[in-house]
């Protein structure tokens, strides 16, 4: 549970099911993409929020482990939290202005461009996906210096 392994194109941490470890899903992110990459800052929160999301809402947290998966593109990123399962199914539900939680997977519905959640064999994994998208200009707007 120390080291990341790179497997293929992509990179996979297991951690214990504890909050302080969060921060470690969250350092695996950065380091996978580098603080300059276009995409650094959502995928960063969006992992904290999963993660988050699997030590507090699954039995990841009564002695179990969470697994983060970021795989890399030219055409964008992937990050998947595989946690021990829950009993309910989470819930994408809206909180209330004065709630001190439930806006982890309201953010991923608002951020990520595709996301998702599998819940098979006794686990959960939610996964995101962001593209990098190139900039569009319109015609006739480019200037030309000569």
């Amino acid at each position: 549970m120390d080291m990341p392994e790179y497997e293929g194109d992509e990179w996979v941490l297991r951690l214990a099911g504890l909050p302080e470890q969060v921060a470690r899903a969250r350092r695996l992110v950065s380091a996978t993409l580098g603080r300059d990459h276009p995409l650094h800052d959502d995928c960063v929160l969006l992992t904290s929020e999963i993660a988050t999301n699997a030590v507090v809402h699954s039995r990841s947290a009564d002695g179990g482990t969470f697994t983060v998966t970021v795989t890399c593109s030219v055409t964008g990123v992937r990050v998947s939290v595989q946690d021990e399962g829950s009993g309910e199914v989470p819930c994408a539900c809206r909180a209330s202005s004065d709630a001190t939680g439930g806006r982890g997977l309201p953010l991923l519905e608002a951020l990520a461009h595709r996301w998702g959640l599998v819940r098979e064999t006794g686990s959960n994994e939610v996964w995101f996906e962001l593209v990098l998208q190139p900039a569009r200009m319109r015609a006739g707007r480019l200037a030309v210096a000569g």
